[in-house]
């Protein structure tokens, strides 16, 4: 389980940071409550949601690397990208040390006086590397990050203290309306612009999900947990010399629903096709025999199953948001419609579509 180290609950609460220039050793030291000596920052990633800096530090008790996400450097998009931090801060401030799923050490979670600002340290975890989306999960990989799912489901599976959290998102009926009006455009949008990637089958699939998205989201209410909600290779950290164990990042999607989502569309969409027809009822079953470690009762392999089927649409319903409004680039776009095809070739092997209608 992670620890979220925090400073006392009389301590006064340090500023969030920003910018990499405000990530000082003097901040540090006082977000940390510990003594940094001194720090050097870089720059990583792209960009797009967030700023991501490793810090280079010398401290007290502190590994010499250290990961820090900051808010979008554009002060305009900060207020529009608040919903994104806040859940990622609430997973690692508040919800984290109540599950069981491997993530990145948090060393600090907060979020600033003003929409948008928010500041998270954590652990680097080198070796572990990004898991690669194009190329698809090792099924060792996608078996262990699929356990390793099964440990944020299974504390609170079922627990109806989920939908009295703040800031937690516990989708209405009304909600899951609203996605499907704008799941649907979007949708068509995608077969519009990239459709010709796929073949004919997977865009029929695809057209027949639109009216189905409300149905879909509004069913199986019965069973619900924590959800990742874009559970998928990009998100995972390997270690491509299979020794340590996968983590879990970016949580930024962090909602409630039917925990079958973020398994089927995990396995839907970061395995190849060859590799999850082979592999999936064996993950499934390993994911299903370390949730009834967590004291799951009444929830049988086969319900599993069915859940794992149904779930299979996650990607296209929700992963079609990320293409709508994510900044387009050529390997977002090639991405994107890997994710739609082994989505849909899941989806046809199994007769998803018609589970759904089935309820």
């Amino acid at each position: 389980m992670t620890v979220i180290e925090t400073p006392p609950a009389d301590a006064a609460r340090p500023a969030v940071a920003s910018t990499p220039e405000e990530v000082t050793a003097e901040w540090l030291s006082t977000a940390l409550a510990t003594t940094v000596h001194s720090v050097r920052t870089e720059t990583i990633g792209t960009g797009q949601i967030g700023c991501c800096v490793r810090a280079h530090v010398e401290g007290d008790g502190l590994p010499p690397t250290l990961f820090v996400k900051l808010p979008n450097p554009d002060e305009g998009m900060r207020p529009l990208l608040h919903g994104v931090y806040r859940s990622e801060v609430l997973f690692y401030r508040d919800l984290a040390p109540t599950v069981d799923v491997r993530v990145p050490r948090c060393r600090f979670a907060a979020l600033g006086e003003r929409e948008g600002e928010f500041t998270l340290v954590l652990d680097d975890v080198a070796p572990r590397v990004q898991g690669d989306q194009l190329a698809g999960l090792s099924v060792a990989d996608a078996r262990d990050s699929a356990v390793n799912l099964a440990g944020l489901h299974g504390p609170r599976w079922c627990d109806p203290s989920l939908r009295e959290i703040p800031d937690l998102s516990v989708p209405s009926d009304d909600d899951n309306v609203a996605l499907q009006e704008m799941g649907g455009p979007a949708l068509e949008a995608f077969l519009a612009e990239l459709g010709d990637r796929l073949s004919p089958d997977e865009r029929q699939a695809l057209s027949e999900i639109a009216p189905l998205i409300a149905r879909w989201a509004n069913g199986r209410a019965e069973r619900f947990g924590l959800l990742h909600a874009d559970y998928r290779a990009d998100n995972m950290l390997i270690d491509p010399e299979g020794r340590l164990p996968s983590l879990a990042c970016d949580w930024q999607t962090l909602t409630t629903g039917l925990p079958g989502r973020d398994l089927g569309g995990f396995l839907g969409s970061s395995l190849t096709v060859d590799d999850r027809r082979a592999a999936e009822r064996g993950i499934v079953a390993d994911y299903h025999r370390a949730l009834v470690g967590y004291d799951v009762t009444d929830y049988t392999v086969d319900e599993c199953w069915d859940d794992y089927v149904y779930g299979l649409l996650q990607t296209p319903v929700v992963g079609i948001f990320g293409w709508m409004y994510g900044t387009r680039t050529a390997r977002g776009d090639e991405m994107f419609a890997l994710l739609m095809r082994r989505s849909c070739r899941a989806i046809a092997d199994h007769g998803a579509l018609a589970v759904v209608r089935a309820g």
